[in-house]
């Protein structure tokens, strides 16, 4: 099936490149509808592929050596992702699960020196998006290391809003389903903490819970808990 250009010509990455380019990029591309639930690719597997993201959510996971599972990314429509093989690596480092209805493109491993050879723009934005994966890394290792459980929750929250938020009258909605459950694996605490946390904060007006779903009321509020709140 023949991939709608203007689909990808929608996200900035793509937005300069000539039709004659994009045309032979989308050649070798391959759609994939990926319904909530199902992984893309699992941790430990062959890095075969990789993938842009044309709709939906998705959350990168991975299981330490202790068994404790962690989400190390969101990622959102218009991301290159699992692009293992510009890492030296043979297979994929997390899994992809998406959390929303999910379309993605994908494109052989084997492809990626080519990529990049010919379209220098893809280059860069697949560097810059391994800088902002080190830059988060190191700054949620910092947290975790130096922060009390409250503070890590709300930079976390307040990274979503930035990331994926909705503008709506009574504040920004995270676009796409959430549980607790997310929160307390991209903090590296327990859900039990983090129910009691979200619970405190509802309280206060700052947030608004529900299945799957988080509203942030107060964004000044939750900033203000985030930056000055007691180690």
């Amino acid at each position: 099936m023949k991939i709608d250009k203007s689909l990808v010509r929608a996200f900035p990455l793509f937005d300069k490149m000539s039709d004659e380019s994009l045309d032979k990029l989308l050649t070798h591309a391959a759609s994939r509808r990926v319904p909530p639930g199902e992984a893309v690719f699992e941790q430990g597997g062959a890095a075969s592929h990789f993938f842009l993201l044309l709709h939906g959510r998705l959350k990168v996971t991975q299981v330490t050596t202790s068994g404790q599972q962690i989400i190390v990314r969101v990622v959102h429509p218009g991301d290159l992702f699992g692009f293992a093989e510009a890492l030296k690596r043979k297979d994929y480092p997390g899994t992809a699960i998406a959390v929303a209805e999910s379309i993605a493109l994908s494109w052989p491993s084997q492809l990626w020196p080519d990529f990049i050879d010919h379209h220098p723009k893809l280059a860069v934005s697949a560097m810059q998006t391994i800088g902002q994966r080190l830059e988060e890394a190191h700054t949620r290792i910092r947290e975790m290391s130096t922060e009390e459980v409250e503070r890590r929750v709300a930079h976390a929250v307040l990274r979503l809003t930035k990331q994926a938020g909705k503008q709506e009258e009574a504040g920004i909605r995270i676009d796409f389903p959430i549980s607790r459950q997310d929160i307390a694996e991209m903090t590296g605490t327990t859900l039990h903490t983090v129910s009691r946390i979200l619970s405190a904060w509802e309280g206060k007006g700052l947030v608004e819970g529900g299945r799957q779903k988080l509203l942030v009321r107060d964004v000044q509020g939750l900033s203000n808990l985030a930056d000055n709140a007691k180690e």
